[in-house]
C-alpha cells in the first residue's frame, strides 16, 4: 500500500465513521480555548475541564485575567501540571492580549506563538478550532498515531509530523483530521496496548501490516 493510498483510506473511513469530531475542552469563546489549551499542556483535558469553570466564571475576560496576580490564580489552577509556571503564562498572555491585540484572539498561528505560553501546537489548536485555518497541532497523540498507522515515517519531532500530515491531507479537512487522530489515539489506538481487534484502521494500519508479517496477530 502506497502512502498515498493509505492516506485516502484512513481518510475516507474517517469521514464516514466520526463525521463529528471535536476539541473535549470545554471553551464557549477564542479566549476560553486559548486558556484551556494552555493550561492543557503535559495535562488531560479531563483535568483542565475540572478547574476552567471556576477560572471562565471569576476572569472571563483577557481584562479580567490580565488583572490578577501569578499568586491568585495559581490558586485556580494547582491541580493541573506546572501550576506555577502556567499561572505565569496566563497573566502574560492576558496582558499582551490587552495591550498588543485590543483583546482579540490573534487568528494567524505565527502571532499566536508571540504569546506568552503558546508554542507551536497549541496555536495551531487555536488557529484551527476557532477559525478554520489548515493548521495540523500535532500532540502526543497525534505524533504516535501517525507513526503507528504509517501516516508519517520515523519522523523525529512534531514538526516533521506536521509536515508530512499537511502535505496529504486536504487543506479543508486539516482541521477535523487533527481531532480525528487525537481521539483515536485516546480511545481506541492507546499507547502501551492498542484495541486493534475493534479498530476499523486495521485494514490500512502500518502496525498491523509489519505485525503479520512477523507472524504475530495484532487482531
Amino acid at each position: 500500500m502506497t502512502k498515498k493510498e493509505r492516506f485516502r483510506n484512513i481518510i475516507a473511513w474517517f469521514e464516514q465513521n466520526m463525521p463529528i469530531a471535536e476539541s473535549e475542552l470545554h471553551h464557549s469563546n477564542a479566549y476560553e480555548l486559548l486558556v484551556a489549551v494552555i493550561l492543557s499542556a503535559q495535562c488531560t483535558d479531563k483535568r483542565v475541564n475540572m478547574v476552567t469553570p471556576r477560572l471562565f466564571h471569576d476572569f472571563p475576560t483577557p481584562e479580567a485575567l490580565a488583572g490578577a496576580s501569578a499568586e491568585l490564580i495559581l490558586d485556580y489552577i494547582r491541580s493541573v501540571s506546572y501550576p506555577n509556571n502556567k499561572a505565569k503564562h496566563l497573566i502574560k498572555m492576558a496582558q499582551q492580549l490587552v495591550n498588543d491585540y485590543q483583546s482579540e484572539i490573534p487568528s494567524e498561528p505565527e502571532e499566536l506563538q508571540k504569546l506568552a505560553g503558546v508554542g507551536r501546537k497549541t496555536a495551531n489548536v487555536v488557529a484551527s478550532v476557532i477559525y478554520n485555518k489548515p493548521a495540523m497541532a500535532v500532540d502526543t497523540h497525534v505524533f504516535r498515531i501517525s507513526e503507528r498507522l504509517g501516516l508519517t515515517t520515523n519522523s523525529k519531532n512534531p514538526y516533521q509530523t506536521e509536515i508530512e500530515l499537511v502535505k496529504y491531507i486536504p487543506a479543508q479537512l486539516i482541521p477535523k483530521a487533527h481531532h480525528w487522530l487525537i481521539l483515536h489515539g485516546r480511545y481506541v489506538c492507546i499507547a502501551r496496548k492498542p484495541k486493534c481487534e475493534i479498530c476499523g484502521l486495521s485494514p490500512y494500519c502500518r502496525h498491523v501490516e509489519l505485525q503479520n508479517k512477523k507472524g504475530g496477530n495484532p487482531l
